[in-house]
């Protein structure tokens, strides 16, 4: 008995996805909830367990093709008859070839049919020198003629494309999609508003008459792409490194973005996990770390200035009730940002546990759509590779990410209570503030980062 296996809807929102990698091969036996195939999407990558016990005897789509979901992207072949059921299939394959010469003979047909409508279209104008009258009945006549087609196009553009293409006034139905059955995708998209919307005058060229001939002639002008020299190596992007990439240009060009840097001392923070931090392993199982910490003083500064915990929607601010906190994990191949929802709920045994097994899931690619998506505000934590400080990118549609710098001895001037300066050896590290200059004011983000700093400096948590 065959079994198909289809491409999986990883969530509400998820049209598609991409096979990144086959797990087993034509002919090998796979058996039930096991790992068959690998894929990426929109919000996670995952592997695809087998919904049944079988031998794989088909695999329609290659690794690297983007496939809509609910197709049929394998066939299983139970224990009976598995040798039997492909033969007849393939037989019935060559059968659909000799039909193929007839559509020949239809082509005179289709090519017939488009003249009517041509001449439909000239007849109203005859007069050559008059080509601006044409434009606008053809205007219309598509609007009436190809509604259904433009109709589809939206429909099948993911909601983030949509949201993306309302936010710059594009009309997706003008848009020639490269994805599946025309959809336009996030890098069609993207890639037509970095052009600098060349054909946004064409659509519209009763509204601005001045603007086009000038801006796009003078003003934009694409450097020609890099070539590879002998030597080079070349290789294609991920669907991973190409969703991070698109991510990256949109937030920049949506957000106002600033940071700011303050230095804290984290030394009680590192005295409080050295006393703990056996205890603390034998009690939960899990690693004592500073991030807990951070997580817990970052949840009662957006308590305290909850702008940094708001979203912005159009000309409207919502803040959020849940804080559910992003936090930035690097893998081998390209980095995600799983969510610990309603971060604010939980203690700091709570918050370990929660970001440990996070972590170690991402990893293994076993995070489910839900559990990268919701996020309201991001921490990222470059320190753990030895970087000091940077400048984060908003992980949008979020307003700030904060940017944990490594955790080191240094000598610092300190000041005993009788004013007495002296050299000390403390934990310090340099904490940055990316934030939406669209929304929160310089001096908020003073005030917040402060804040973070006299909560780790106090050290007043409970392990």
């Amino acid at each position: 008995m065959s079994t198909e296996v289809v491409m999986p809807q990883m969530g509400e929102s998820i049209a598609e996805g991409t096979i990144t990698k086959w797990l087993k091969k034509l002919g090998e036996r796979v058996e039930r909830d096991e790992p068959l195939f690998e894929i990426s999407t929109d919000k996670v990558d995952a592997e695809i367990p087998s919904p049944a016990a079988g031998t794989l005897t088909e695999v329609r789509f290659k690794e690297g093709e983007t496939v809509e979901v609910n197709t049929v992207v394998a066939v299983l072949d139970g224990d009976q008859a598995s040798a039997t059921a492909p033969a007849p299939a393939k037989a019935e394959a060559p059968a659909p070839p000799p039909p193929a010469p007839a559509p020949p003979p239809p082509p005179p047909p289709q090519q017939a049919a488009p003249p009517p409508p041509v001449q439909a279209k000239p007849a109203p104008p005859p007069s050559p020198a008059s080509p601006p009258p044409p434009a606008p009945p053809v205007a219309e006549k598509k609007d009436g003629s190809a509604a259904t087609a433009e109709e589809l196009r939206r429909t099948k553009s993911s909601p983030l494309v949509r949201k993306i293409a309302q936010e710059h006034n594009v009309d997706i139905s003008q848009l020639e999609g490269t994805g599946l059955s025309g959809r336009v995708t996030k890098n069609d998209i993207l890639s037509y508003i970095e052009s600098g919307s060349t054909a946004a005058p064409a659509q519209r060229p009763a509204e601005r008459v001045a603007t086009p001939a000038p801006a796009p002639a003078q003003e934009i002008v694409a450097p020609p792409p890099p070539r590879p020299q002998l030597g080079d190596r070349v290789e294609q992007m991920s669907v991973m490194r190409k969703k991070i990439m698109e991510h990256m240009v949109l937030s920049r060009r949506t957000s106002a973005h600033v940071t700011t840097v303050y230095e804290i001392d984290m030394t009680r923070i590192a005295r409080l996990r050295d006393k703990h931090r056996d205890a603390f392993y034998e009690r939960t199982g899990t690693k004592l770390t500073f991030m807990p910490f951070i997580f817990e003083a970052v949840n009662k500064g957006l308590r305290k200035f909850p702008i940094f915990n708001a979203q912005v929607n159009g000309e409207q601010i919502i803040y959020k009730q849940d804080i559910n906190l992003g936090m930035a994990v690097a893998l081998d191949w390209g980095l995600i940002v799983p969510v610990i929802k309603r971060a604010d709920d939980l203690s700091i045994s709570g918050l370990a546990r929660a970001a440990n097994d996070l972590a170690d899931r991402a990893r293994t690619k076993q995070l489910k759509p839900d559990e990268v998506t919701g996020g309201t505000f991001t921490i990222t934590n470059p320190g753990v590779f030895g970087g000091l400080f940077g400048t984060p990118i908003i992980n949008q549609p979020q307003l700030a990410i904060l940017g944990v710098g490594k955790i080191e001895k240094r000598a610092k001037v300190m000041t005993t209570p009788d004013g007495d300066d002296f050299i000390g050896i403390r934990w310090m590290a340099y904490f940055a503030l990316s934030f939406d200059h669209r929304v929160i004011d310089g001096s908020d983000a003073e005030r917040f980062l402060a804040f973070i700093k006299e909560e780790l400096e106090a050290g007043d948590f409970s392990v």
